[in-house]
């Protein structure tokens, strides 16, 4: 039996245990003139807690995760499954306890002044001791636990903190969230101190009229309040007003208010600048309680802003707008801290957010670090502030347990207590993926008594109907929910309530197919709102190849191009030998884990560009501002001309002064010259003046209108040319290694494994057909070639036509499916060049990646990179490096020798080094071995990627039908 009383609490398989000594969440920010406690702990980790510590001590940093720091207990992923057999609210019990002590030297000017320790997150119990002396308990893996110190610890002497963490317990149940799981102190640990008589609590709230009210909660430490206290505040030096009203009101039991100080400021700020994600607008405000003799006893400092959010029938209003919520989710994730993550970090994170459209964070799925919000109210976000609540594996049961109420209750409490003064959150979230019960509803009663200023969603509500209005949901908030049913459901006449998707377009590998469908579907149907892509980062971990380990905190460095530092690669699930895992489920963000964009974030960047071009007859285009509250003055423009066969022309473009709703037709910048083919005209929008996410110049969207359609390509043959196929029909051609054949293939991207098309195509044999050659036919100026590839699905019948013409080699193709093959990953051709070739240059779409379904990001024009740069290194090899849109290219070496490919249509073409098979074949990109030439499709059809990992499929129209295919393409040597 253990003397330590909080050992003897069991707290880590109490779950009516939430906290013991824990002080009452506040919004009063403590962190100016705290002393920080961060850096080196002696540690210890302990196989369970209660074990005897030993004698030797090691380090840790803090904050950080011990799973990344050079423990035995390394870092896991699993999705839905908890890591453990136990059910709620049980846990094993090997059970991994990290041991953090040091000593803190209490600054003697604290002498009489209560002092306070602030942990600011530990996974997943936290129990605080000094000098061996208990004070207190924590849980909730994600919320900052405060503890009065004040009878503990002695002014000017030092003290031995030892704050230690236990892994798994019964709250871990509430935390089954699709991540990895760790262990440790993953916030700052702060200590600081305040006058006994102190501001305990500070709320604002600022509406877009200008009225500010600030109710301010004062306590003493003594108990009874001293008489003559009073609180006073400015706003930006505009002094805030006693509400005497309120006095009175609460001026009834002197021994009630004697112990319950409450005081309310307000004013009205004329002419006020409103906040919203396009102009966040922020005030500085100041707080200060006085002593009777009217000296200060405490400050609280914030920024506000002012604005409305409410539900008006089926639309989300912000300051009176209907707003598109342009999401993304967003975890608490680095490559090298896990879940530790610094504010420029953050900043990061927000910056490039903004610079690709986004406008709105959902924080999947528990409260972020603080300092997220400051810079979400900074910078502009719209956040959906979510409870630190997902109890996946065993979801039904504990929805309605009422052992689990007060967490519950107390986890949603708390972060609405913390952040409600940001003007950036505009919805609470009771969290995710935890069924729904009674426990639900618990935790909505009080958010709704508490803050009526803000709408409630859950997304478990939904078992209910989305139209229900008695549930605790005030927004429909499905995740995955098909575009169809999202349509069905706008347009039946009986949707009461926003919907706004808190997951949809899952980011996983290759994906996001059909995103601007979605967009150009939400813009153009009353009661589509928007949602958020799930999610912001690749959760992949840098870890050393050699040994396996993680490279930790001082691991090598972030390159910044999405490829891992050399020796080192990005660990998914499985990676740290656990057998009991997701994969790379974990890799699915619309940035790498060194924040590299994927080609994703460009498409996201034009179905949110704030400026959009259309065709006007031919006299010009019409320009239109997509904003909701700003004009285009904070805007420059370009004009670029492209033409297919002629150069890009460029010319500055003034842009009209337009409203948000407004258009404009404005004339052509360019006479459309007589040659040159094919003609798009794009305009190049960028920030006119340094913006707080991105200096002047930074592009902001490239909204684009074709001018010309293509003229038909007449190809003159040569008589008597002279084309040469060995004896089994394949081309040789002094530029190719591998000649042209038929490729019904592409290495499966996580879409086609999760989603099974990768199982039926390997069941069909398309991985692997057996090619046999049918009939070779001569001719004048050419050869025709016929091959029937033979797979278990059914026969391909494959013509190729190999003409002479002046142009070079007229390649001429059909295949022919049977209806067995009646959805395949490609029909097109593929080849190999010789070595040497290291510059592709294209007319098409790019010049990032772009598919079928996801190329509305890419615009067509000239484009030219390194071979090596084209191929995309998602976590988990698979077709990437595709360019959708095509026209011709060429590939070229140093001296400028090399071929050239113009095609009959617009064409989905890849150059990469890697062969399908040579991608299929490995689980990282560390495994890859480039070939020395270019490996090169032309596909005359090429499907969709959708985003089937978890989600909806691509649309029909992005499939590969069975029938007859056909294309041609022209090669030569420049």
């Amino acid at each position: 039996m253990t003397s330590d009383p909080l050992i003897a609490l069991r707290p880590w398989e109490a779950p009516e245990v939430t906290s013991w000594g824990r002080l009452p969440m506040h919004a009063v920010d403590r962190r100016p003139g705290a002393v920080r406690l961060d850096g080196e702990w002696r540690f210890q980790l302990l196989p369970a807690p209660g074990a005897p510590l030993g004698e030797v001590w090691s380090s840790s940093y803090v904050p950080g995760v011990w799973t990344l720091q050079g423990t035995d207990d390394l870092p896991r992923y699993l999705n839905v499954r908890m890591p453990f057999a136990e059910f709620p609210p049980h846990v094993p019990a090997d059970n991994p306890t990290g041991v953090y002590e040091r000593a803190v030297e209490v600054p003697g000017a604290w002498a009489g002044r209560r002092i306070v320790l602030q942990v600011g997150a530990a996974e997943s119990v936290l129990l605080v001791h000094v000098d061996g002396r208990p004070a207190g308990i924590s849980k909730d893996s994600h919320l900052a636990a405060e503890f009065d110190l004040t009878e503990l610890v002695r002014p000017g002497e030092r003290a031995v903190l030892r704050l230690t963490v236990v892994k798994w317990s019964d709250a871990s149940h509430l935390e089954d969230q699709d991540q990895w799981w760790h262990g440790g102190i993953t916030r700052s640990v702060l200590l600081y101190a305040t006058d006994p008589l102190h501001l305990a609590d500070v709320t604002v709230r600022a509406r877009r009229d200008g009225d500010l009210r600030v109710d301010c909660r004062v306590r003493d430490a003594g108990g009874a309040l001293p008489g003559g206290w009073y609180v006073s505040g400015e706003l930006e030096g505009h002094p805030l007003t006693q509400d005497a009203e309120f006095d009175r009101a609460n001026a009834g039991d002197e021994r009630v208010s004697a112990f319950l100080g409450e005081a309310r400021l307000r004013t009205v700020v004329p002419d006020v600048r409103t906040w919203n994600a396009e102009t966040p607008e922020l005030y500085g405000l100041t707080v200060r309680l006085h002593r009777a003799d009217g000296t200060v006893a405490d400050t609280s400092r914030h920024r506000v802003g002012f604005r409305d959010v409410e539900i008006l029938g089926r639309d989300l209003l912000v300051n009176g707008e209907r707003v598109f919520i342009r999401g993304v989710n967003r975890h608490d994730f680095h490559p090298l801290t896990g879940r530790t993550v610094s504010r420029q970090d953050m900043r990061a994170d927000l910056v490039l957010l903004k610079r690709f459209g986004f406008n709105a964070i959902r924080t999947a799925h528990y409260p972020n670090d603080p300092a997220l919000y400051d810079l979400a109210d900074e910078l502009g976000f719209y956040v959906v502030d979510e409870a630190d609540i997902e109890a996946h594996d065993h979801a039904h049961e504990i929805a309605d347990d009422p052992r689990y109420l007060g967490a519950f209750v107390d986890r949603v409490a708390r972060m609405v207590l913390r952040d409600r003064n940001h003007p950036c959150v505009i919805v609470w979230s009771l969290g995710n993926e935890s069924d729904y019960g009674a426990n639900h509803d618990a935790a909505a009663g009080w958010v709704r008594r508490h803050d009526p200023t803000r709408p409630v969603q859950y997304e478990g509500a939904a078992k209910r109907g989305w139209a229900d209005p008695d549930v605790a949901s005030d927004i429909a908030c499905p995740m995955y929910a098909p575009l169809e049913e999202c349509l069905a459901h706008a347009l039946s006449g009986t949707q009461t309530k926003p919907l706004i998707q808190c997951e949809y377009s899952h980011a996983m590998g290759n994906s996001n197919g059909t995103l601007a469908d979605h967009w150009a579907a939400i813009e153009a149907t009353p009661g589509l709102q928007g949602g958020f892509i799930w999610e912001f980062w690749d959760h992949g971990i840098l870890q050393r190849v050699n040994d396996g380990r993680p490279a930790g905190p001082g691991g090598a460095g972030l390159h910044g191009n999405g490829v891992a530092a050399p020796g080192h690669r990005w660990a998914y699930g499985g990676d740290f030998g656990e057998s009991d895992h997701d994969g790379a489920f974990i890799a699915d963000g619309v940035v790498f884990p060194d924040r590299t964009p994927k080609p994703v974030m460009y498409e996201h960047r034009e179905t949110a560009a704030p400026v959009r071009i259309a065709r006007f007859r031919h006299e010009g285009v019409v320009l239109s501002n997509h904003q909701h509250f700003r004009g285009l003055d904070w805007l420059a423009g370009e004009w670029e001309l492209s033409l297919a066969d002629g150069p890009t022309l460029t010319a500055p473009a003034e842009l009209p002064a337009l409203r948000p709703g407004e258009t404009a037709a404005v004339p052509l910048p360019f006479a459309l010259p007589d040659g040159g083919g094919e003609a798009w005209l794009t305009l190049r929008v960028t920030t006119a003046r340094d913006e707080p996410w991105a200096p002047r110049g930074t592009v902001v969207c490239l909204p684009q209108v074709r001018l010309r359609a293509a003229s038909p390509v007449v190809r003159t043959p040569v008589a008597g040319g002279a084309v040469d196929v060995d004896e089994d029909g394949l081309l040789v051609h002094p530029l190719l290694t591998a000649a042209p054949v038929l490729s019904l293939w592409r290495a499966p991207t996580d879409n086609d494994e999760l989603g099974g098309m990768a199982g039926r195509w390997r069941d069909w044999g398309l991985d692997r057909p057996a090619r046999r050659l049918v009939a070779v036919r001569r001719g004048p100026g050419g050869v025709t070639v016929v091959t029937e590839h033979l797979c278990p699905g059914g026969t391909v019948r494959h013509e190729q036509v190999f003409t002479a013409v002046e142009e070079g080699l007229l390649v001429e193709e059909c295949a022919e499916l049977p209806g067995t093959l009646h959805d395949v990953a490609r029909v097109g051709s593929v080849f190999e060049t010789v070595p040497g070739l290291t510059l592709w240059e294209w007319f098409g779409q790019g010049p990032w990646e772009s598919y079928p379904d996801r190329a509305a990001g890419a615009p067509v024009g000239h484009h030219a990179l390194p071979v090596d740069e084209l191929f995309t290194p998602y976590l988990r090899p698979q077709e990437s490096g595709g360019r959708h849109g095509v026209r011709h290219f060429t590939l070229s070496a140093p001296d400028a020798t090399g071929l050239a490919v113009r095609l009959d249509r617009p064409r989905q073409v890849s150059v990469t080094r890697h062969r399908a098979a040579d991608l299929a074949a490995v689980a990282h990109h560390d495994e890859l071995v480039p070939r020395a030439g270019c490996v090169v499709h032309i596909d005359a059809a090429h499907r969709g990627l959708g985003t089937a990992s978890c989600g909806p499929d691509t649309f029909a129209s992005y499939l590969v039908p069975a029938g007859v295919h056909r294309w041609s393409w022209t090669l030569r040597a420049l």
